[in-house]
């Protein structure tokens, strides 16, 4: 899925009206979803009818983008629940949430993620905080979250980023444990993190091969990008597990820099995960354009 030797298949077209499989019954959960990309798509499935969770870390934030998605009149197909996936207790209490108001959920899109670099720099000083939240929040929240997927349909993408592919990683030995797709588990993509945070504690990451630019960011979403692979593998014909890169998108993180907005990335991803099951991928990441469609790195 993240192999610098990659192939390009043809570009995924936007979904239509005439090949809708969802309904309101249909669940989509949406995490980190008060402002940006996450916004975007929760505003974007509630337009095309399928009741949609939108999750915040803070819940002020979070009821703020209620409001303005009421203002849109789009309310009657969202719900709001504070999550903060990097805290377990936080977790708990969505589980249980969620399991009280429905029975499944049909999509996961875990979006949720942070980055305390502005564009051009490249600080370690919140390393442990960005892997604890893009990797490994990602991680435990989809696990606790998984046995409430849907027995047949069920997808999750995880939004990434092209600067957690591998081809961006220099450490021979830490790349190719995450290459080998005989032997990858958690336990082994868990040590390449280890290894990159030991590195980052002890002032040497800079010279260890790590990823260059938002070297923290990138070392997160390469193990989110693996975890996604090793998942897949584990749920193929269950669970249609994807990631995305939506691109410079003009959102926060990129200090409103970028080459299309954040709705442009929402269409893109809705795209990806309301494809008809007849054409449903998975293990693949896919890179997004808004003018030559998204096509998958194999």
């Amino acid at each position: 899925m993240v192999s610098s030797s990659t192939m390009q298949q043809p570009p995924i077209c936007h979904p239509t009206t005439t090949t809708r499989w969802w309904s309101k019954d249909s669940i989509a959960i949406v995490t980190g979803a008060n402002k940006g990309i996450g916004y975007a798509l929760v505003k974007r499935f509630a337009e095309l009818g399928l009741t949609v969770v939108l999750t915040s870390r803070d819940q002020s934030r979070g009821l703020k983008a209620m409001d303005s998605l009421k203002s849109l009149g789009l309310d009657g197909n969202v719900c709001f629940c504070q999550l903060d996936i990097s805290n377990k207790d936080s977790i708990r209490s969505f589980v249980s949430w969620f399991r009280s108001r429905f029975n499944a959920f049909d999509i996961l899109v875990n979006n949720a993620a942070v980055c305390f670099n502005a564009m051009n720099e490249n600080s370690m000083e919140h390393a442990e905080s960005v892997v604890k939240t893009n990797y490994y929040g990602s991680k435990l929240f989809t696990q606790a979250i998984l046995p409430f997927s849907r027995p047949s349909n069920s997808r999750i993408l995880n939004i990434s980023s092209r600067l957690g592919t591998l081809d961006k990683l220099k450490n021979a030995e830490m790349k190719a444990i995450l290459e080998n797709e005989e032997k990858l588990s958690e336990d082994r993509i868990d040590m390449v993190v280890g290894a990159f945070l030991k590195d980052v504690k002890d002032g040497s990451w800079e010279k260890q091969g790590w990823p260059k630019i938002w070297t923290d960011y990138s070392v997160s979403k390469l193990a989110l990008n693996a975890y996604s692979r090793l998942l897949a593998k584990q749920y193929r014909g269950v669970v249609s597990v994807n990631c995305f890169c939506p691109g410079f998108t003009q959102t926060a993180m990129t200090d409103g820099q970028g080459k299309h907005s954040a709705d442009d990335a929402a269409q893109m991803a809705a795209t990806l995960a309301l494809l008809l099951p007849s054409r449903l991928t998975t293990g693949k990441f896919y890179a997004g354009s808004t003018t030559r469609g998204m096509h998958s790195k194999l």
